[in-house]
């Protein structure tokens, strides 16, 4: 019989910890808890939001119970591995038992819980399982998210508590949203939503940031015609007569910082420029806006220039390689994992399109819609981020001119894109007004000479000064 009482309590009690997300990670930061102690919670159901060094991602609970103890306050770094949450499986049973605050030596008999399936391992919202993320692309990730995600996502709008009172007081809001309305110190429950259902977006918590002007929303690297200085999340309110902050890096921006020094110092950079006549590409762009078999995607300039820089690789295909330090090699890769530098509240991210070479231009189009739109809403996935080839960074967003970009780490080239401008040009022996931008190309001069360097930026400008050569070339 002390057998039997020993076991049930065992099993009562089970601890989610922190789980691996792959990609070399090891810690995450605890942004917000959904749960509190005595809700109920049910399997799939996000409890957290937590930020690794990559990406911010919610946290799905594999069991159903009642939450008995939450082990990490919010903003707490944890290790991959530490109990995070421990929930009681089985509420009513007897009297409460202490969970221990380390995990026990010896795993819980899982199949003793038939809610489980044998051999589970708990996995991230947008990750899936491993069977399935072998074979999908990282971009289609949010599309293939198993119905219980969804089911969980719904559930944090609602407020994930186990009284009416609790589900009304929570404001309703996604967790990049109230990560936002954090860092700008807006309280939700003051802000008036205008999202369908009552949600809380992004623009109102602009809105209630500065009332006389609603900001657009958060900018990623997306031309359009019209250039402006994008707003950035302000930080916390600074005491009067402060002479300094002090910010703790942690999260992506720690991982910024490390990637940037690493690759500033172990790749020798070399950036050349060019200045080029783009008027026949905004030409381009405005008509393939009224054509019939773009329509449903966004068409701007970044598309016909990224189009072009598939090309130039195609051309030049030495360029799309990395450089294996252990091995001492050179690595050419047969396929390009095209990289587009997005800024996020969070910091500087850049996901990838998988095998962007096989794409037609109105596939190419789509994939970059919906890059641009999950890094908006803070739900790019480390998976997205990882192995890409080649990197587009649109400084011209901001109206800058041109740049030196800084490799991502483990890519050959990244190519910068200026403000496209209407300036005087001669053309065809006559001065001329022409929308003008400067392109500048950084490599890893390891892999690319100065030659081959040329060629490849050399490319990129004639296709956009002649946009027809996308045919002859492509």
């Amino acid at each position: 019989m002390t057998t039997m009482t020993d076991t049930s309590n065992a099993v009562r009690f089970r601890e989610f910890k922190m789980p691996d997300v792959g990609e070399g990670l090891t810690e995450a930061e605890i942004l917000k808890w959904f749960v509190q102690p005595g809700d109920t919670v049910t399997d799939g159901q996000v409890v957290c939001e937590v930020e690794t060094a990559k990406a911010a991602v919610e946290l799905p609970i594999p069991f159903d119970g009642v939450v008995h103890e939450l082990r990490f306050p919010e903003g707490t770094t944890v290790d991959v591995g530490q109990v995070i949450i421990a929930v009681d499986v089985a509420p009513g049973s007897g009297d409460d038992a202490p969970v221990a605050a380390e995990p026990a030596p010896e795993p819980v008999a899982e199949p003793a819980e038939p809610a489980e399936p044998k051999g589970r391992t708990p996995v991230l919202v947008g990750y899936g399982v491993a069977e399935s993320s072998t074979k999908r692309r990282a971009r289609k990730g949010t599309e293939a998210a198993p119905a219980a995600a969804s089911a969980a996502i719904q559930g944090e709008m609602n407020g994930h508590g186990t009284g009416a009172a609790v589900a009304e007081a929570r404001p309703l809001a996604k967790p990049p949203v109230r990560k936002l309305a954090k860092d700008l110190g807006i309280d939700l429950a003051t802000v008036t939503p205008t999202g369908d259902g009552g949600v809380i977006t992004r623009e109102d918590v602009h809105a209630a940031a500065t009332p006389a002007s609603a900001p657009a929303p958060v900018p990623v690297p997306v031309r359009t015609e019209a250039p402006a200085p994008a707003p950035v999340a302000a930080p916390a309110p600074v005491a009067a007569g402060a002479r300094e902050t002090r910010i703790p890096v942690k999260g992506v921006r720690k991982a910024i910082a490390q990637a940037m020094v690493g690759s500033a110092f172990t790749a020798p950079h070399v950036t050349e420029f060019v200045t080029v006549d783009v008027t026949r590409t905004m030409k381009l762009v405005a008509e393939l806006k009224e054509d019939k078999d773009m329509a449903g995607v966004r068409v701007n300039p970044l598309l016909i220039i990224a189009k072009a820089l598939l090309v130039a690789i195609k051309r030049n295909p030495e360029v799309n390689a990395a450089w294996d330090e252990a091995n001492q090699e050179i690595v050419q890769k047969h396929y390009v994992n095209l990289g587009i530098a997005a800024a996020t509240p969070r910091g500087l991210i850049v996901p990838n399109i998988k095998d962007a070479h096989d794409q037609t231009l109105p596939q190419l189009a789509a994939s970059l819609g919906e890059l641009v739109s999950t890094a908006r809403e803070g739900k790019t996935s480390p998976a997205a981020m990882a192995g890409g080839t080649v990197t587009i960074t649109n400084v011209g967003v901001f109206g800058v001119d041109t740049g030196t970009p800084i490799l991502n780490p483990g890519e050959s080239a990244i190519l910068a894109v200026g403000a496209i401008k209407l300036q005087p040009w001669v053309h065809k022996g006559k001065v001329k007004p022409r929308q003008v931008t400067t392109l500048a190309l950084s490599f890893d001069h390891r892999l690319v000479d100065g030659e081959l360097g040329s060629k490849v930026l050399a490319d990129v400008a004639a296709i956009l000064e002649q946009p027809k050569r996308l045919i002859t070339w492509g």
